[in-house]
């Protein structure tokens, strides 16, 4: 098999949070390359990759000059591709656009291989399980006002979901009383058995996260995720050895390589992988493989059409991150039951682009 084809498109899709009906910035939408990738057997495979913001067309660029170097490949041998790629593009570095570019195309045959052995991805790279856990992510955002994630919260709950993050390090006037008071009333909206967790987003120094999550360690986070700078790893170390409650961190860092520096740092408790910046399908597993080796879980950061496939394949997959950013260009979607979703069982991704809403959304 041969790969015959690429085709490419921007498209924008409203930014909306569909989970609790969070206030929506009017006219804000977010941008996502689609890739399709044709062979001369007949199968198609898709893929899909984004942040790139202000540089999504440089985005999309990249993705067709790796794409059309690819034409040609077998793409059942995602190694020999992926190391093609990269070395034809070695001097632009290991991380940014040129990660973001490779995982689509690294997507894409992964779905090309599923679909020519007819099996679903999470059954081809280690089919350890049939449900996962999922969590409510999205919907408590800190731009959002208290007394709307007062109401959200028992939302999610009501719809079945026994896990939901939120957020701190506040916009605005803020300080220690303040988070500290916001999060153990959220806390109190949603009772002692939902699985809290909350995101940083890298916004605190590291005495602060120490100070801060110190003070809220009686409110019982599953986890506090990304609470200083991504790569400062004896920093974010510290943190995790002075805090009861588990740090989780690694969705800013790109490609395997990093990951490494921050297991041998023992900088996190949870490993956070994100399928885009990690390179992909093949990338990813390689990171969760040294995650197990340190006999720590991995959790996914978005995606989660996807990421259900890689957290139920692996052994030390904890729990899938619900943020349906993605879900307005697709025909069908997984579904959260009862805080859990079941596996896909269609061929490779078992995902189909909704085309209505790619011409609808075209940029």
């Amino acid at each position: 098999m041969k790969i015959t084809k690429i085709q490419t498109q921007i498209v924008r899709v409203p930014a909306n949070e569909p989970l609790a009906g969070g206030p929506a910035q009017p006219g804000a939408t977010r941008e996502f390359v689609t890739l399709r990738v044709g062979t001369d057997a007949g199968i198609e495979g898709i893929g899909y990759t984004f942040f790139g913001a202000a540089l999504t067309s440089a985005l999309k660029s990249t993705v067709d000059a790796l794409g059309a170097l690819a034409i040609g490949e077998d793409p059942l041998r995602t190694e020999a591709v992926g190391s093609k790629l990269r070395t034809a593009a070695a001097g632009s570095g290991p991380g940014g656009i040129l990660t973001l570019a490779l995982s689509a195309i690294d997507i894409a045959l992964w779905d090309i291989r599923g679909k020519a052995h007819n099996l679903p991805l999470w059954q081809m790279i280690g089919g350890h399980r049939e449900r996962v856990p999922t969590y409510a992510s999205g919907a408590l955002m800190r731009t959002f006002p208290l007394e709307h994630l007062m109401k959200a919260a028992p939302r999610l709950a009501e719809q079945g979901f026994r896990q939901m993050k939120t957020q701190l390090a506040l916009p605005g006037e803020t300080s220690p009383a303040i988070e500290v008071d916001r999060i153990r009333r959220l806390r109190e909206s949603i009772g002692p058995d939902i699985d809290l967790m909350c995101d940083i987003n890298q916004r605190w120094r590291v005495e602060q996260a120490i100070d801060i999550g110190s003070r809220i360690e009686d409110v019982r986070l599953y986890w506090l995720e990304d609470v200083t700078t991504a790569d400062d790893y004896q920093g974010l170390a510290r943190v995790a050895d002075a805090l009861v409650t588990p740090v989780c961190g690694g969705e800013y860092l790109y490609g395997p390589a990093p990951f490494r520096q921050m297991l041998e740092a023992r900088s996190v408790d949870i490993v956070m992988i994100d399928l885009m910046r990690a390179g992909g399908v093949t990338q990813w597993l390689k990171i969760a493989g040294m995650a197990e080796a340190y006999n720590l879980p991995v959790v996914s950061h978005l995606v989660p059409e996807i990421h259900v496939h890689l957290i139920a394949a692996i052994p030390n997959g904890l729990t899938v991150e619900y943020m349906p950013w993605t879900f307005g260009i697709f025909e069908d979607v997984p579904v959260p039951n009862k805080g859990e979703l079941a596996v896909p069982r269609k061929p490779g991704l078992g995902l189909k682009f909704d085309e209505a809403a790619l011409r609808r959304y075209a940029a």
